[in-house]
């Protein structure tokens, strides 16, 4: 047991070691690339770029040797979508990461640069360094959802005057999508693509859906529900974008009630924790004091 910790972190550092060496050093493919840049007279990447895609090819690698479900990998590349990270190859890239830090975590407590080595902390420093990935993305996720939930009742009042001035629904779209980019660029990116979808040939209806499973917010799938009901049934885009734009509001200032109905019950705990300690000092620290003067001589009679 004493020499079984040495060795494995031995063997993580060796590991650590070795994927720097290989994102550092110039691969093949990259040199390849590079020929073909001076040759057709394209600028040539500074060395931070190239480091960096050699870091990334690497993270690749890793998390694409790693074992995962379909199931798994479907969930996680929903929810890449969803925090704005739409690469082909994201998921292998994000187990890559989450690999390093799992080893990475690993390497800092099986080594004495931190504390004692200790087997059982290494290993759920490694556990924690696996999961701290899914936890930042899922946050990175709620933040971009919760500012997409946000921009829409801009954007539907930007619909709503784009099509009562004339224009179709298709050109309306791409129309606030260019007016939203300053102010609102999640929801401006994925309108974008909605257009570019709509050239490639897809159907109204479904660009719509796909929109509405890119961000996860539901406040814009019942959007996409009423865009799609209008579309099909051929009744007043206006009006129905107006009605909807009221709906969206009320449920906003329900949500902010609602948020400050709850800020009651979330101060209970820093005021019990915080506050009420330093309170009972302040008051009854002196009269415990008083007590103590007054009654220490009384029970030593």
């Amino acid at each position: 047991m004493t020499l079984l910790l040495p060795l494995l972190a031995f063997a993580t550092v060796t590991l650590l070691v070795a994927a720097g060496a290989l994102a550092l050093s110039p691969g093949r493919a990259s040199v390849i690339e590079r020929r073909l840049r001076e040759v057709s007279g394209k600028p040539v990447e500074a060395g931070g770029a190239g480091t960096y895609d050699r870091v990334v090819d690497t993270l690749r690698r890793v998390g694409r040797a790693m074992p995962k479900s379909p199931s798994e990998m479907g969930k996680m590349q929903l929810r890449l979508v969803h925090a704005g990270f739409r690469r082909h190859d994201g998921v292998a890239i994000f187990f890559g990461i989450r690999a390093g830090c799992a080893l990475a975590c690993f390497a800092l407590m099986a080594t004495p640069v931190l504390v004692r080595p200790n087997i059982p902390l290494a290993l759920g420093a490694a556990a924690l360094g696996y999961v701290l990935p899914g936890v930042v993305l899922a946050r990175l996720a709620r933040r971009r959802q919760h500012r997409v939930r946000l921009s829409i009742p801009d954007a539907l009042d930007l619909l709503v005057v784009s099509v009562e001035a004339g224009l179709g629904l298709d050109q309306a779209i791409q129309r606030v999508g260019d007016e939203l980019a300053p102010v609102h660029p999640e929801l401006s990116e994925d309108m974008r693509l909605i257009n570019l979808e709509l050239r490639a040939g897809t159907a109204r209806g479904e660009a719509l859906r796909n929109l509405a499973a890119r961000t996860g917010v539901d406040d814009l799938s019942s959007l996409v529900a009423v865009l799609v009901q209008t579309d099909k049934f051929g009744t007043s885009v206006a009006q129905a974008l107006r009605v909807h734009s009221e709906v969206l509001r009320t449920k906003r200032r329900q949500r902010a009630e609602e948020a400050a109905a709850k800020t009651a019950v979330k101060m209970v705990f820093p005021l019990v924790i915080c506050i009420f300690p330093a309170i009972w000092i302040v008051t009854i620290g002196p009269a415990a004091i008083k007590f103590m003067q007054i009654l220490g001589p009384m029970t030593e009679r």
